[in-house]
């Protein structure tokens, strides 16, 4: 970073410099607050997990309610982390389960669209080009605040991550497909599409949900290898990744078993620690009832 910039994210500069210890010290108070005090979107996260697990007892959801906001408090930190954390640091908190699954598609020649969602901590993908030897990319919904988008950008692209405006991402990987370039595209599917944009609706968590079908549209188009990145949280502060094949030749395929089987990755990965997983997000907010 110049020193401008130094300057212009200096709070957020020192408060990176601590160390983690003391950062999770501070994450356990934050959690205090938004739980206890601010209660952020309380009501949110207790209605999106009764109805994802209908079985499990109001005491069970209050569990998992509260393990899901001391993460919540975690990533938080973690990200800010991000900002100033070494490559040492990095390659000694996040490790990648299967690296030469990756390996094998890229040595025979195939770009990989890296079909993720907000579990774990997602901010730490930007991590990945320490352990990808080619181009890695990240579609991404650029915010209002023009001093949040800068440092955003600037602490996702440490590593050598290209962030790219989700509303340029079609023409720009299919432009990186065209002129032969291997990359590594980071797309989050579990977003709540817009009351206007495409969807495909399918069963997902004991609910009708409705799914972007961008990332389709994209595999389809560049025959590229879709993975799921499956998150294991080793413990605080410490992460694994496991990838699974979605699918080989989007391209032959003519109906919506991408997005299928990602829901299905997704939901299996969720279930197994649903801790990691967004449940402060409105995933459920458009009704199949509604477009009927």
């Amino acid at each position: 970073m110049n020193p401008k910039t130094y300057i212009k994210y200096l709070p957020i500069y020192l408060f990176s410099l601590l160390p983690m210890w003391f950062l999770y010290f501070l994450s356990d108070l934050g959690y205090i607050a938004v739980y206890y005090l601010i209660k952020y979107r309380k009501d949110v996260v207790e209605t999106n997990l009764k109805n994802s697990f209908p079985n499990l007892t109001n005491i069970e959801i209050k569990i998992l309610e509260k393990k899901f906001y001391h993460h919540f408090c975690d990533i938080f930190i973690e990200i800010l982390k991000a900002f100033t954390i070494s490559e040492k640091d990095v390659k000694k908190r996040f490790k990648v389960k299967n690296p030469d699954l990756l390996k094998k598609y890229f040595d025979s020649g195939r770009s990989i669209i890296y079909y993720t969602s907000h579990q774990g901590n997602w901010e730490w993908l930007s991590f990945l080009p320490l352990f990808v030897p080619y181009q890695v990319t990240a579609l991404y919904t650029k915010p209002s605040s023009g001093y949040f988008d800068e440092f955003m950008k600037i602490m996702r692209s440490r590593f050598g991550l290209v962030c790219i405006e989700a509303k340029k991402g079609y023409k720009t990987i299919l432009e990186f497909h065209q002129n032969n370039t291997l990359t590594l595209n980071l797309i989050a599917g579990d977003q709540c599409p817009t009351p206007n944009s495409t969807k495909y609706w399918t069963t997902f968590l004991n609910q009708e949900t409705a799914f972007l079908i961008g990332t389709d549209r994209i595999a389809k188009k560049s025959n590229q290898v879709v993975i799921f990145p499956s998150y294991r949280k080793i413990k605080r502060g410490y992460y694994e990744l496991d990838f699974n094949v979605v699918e080989t030749e989007p391209s032959k395929i003519n109906d919506s078993r991408i997005i299928d089987n990602y829901a299905r990755l997704l939901e299996n990965s969720i279930i197994k620690s649903p801790e990691l997983w967004l449940w402060s997000h409105k995933r459920w907010k458009l009704k199949k009832s509604t477009f009927k």
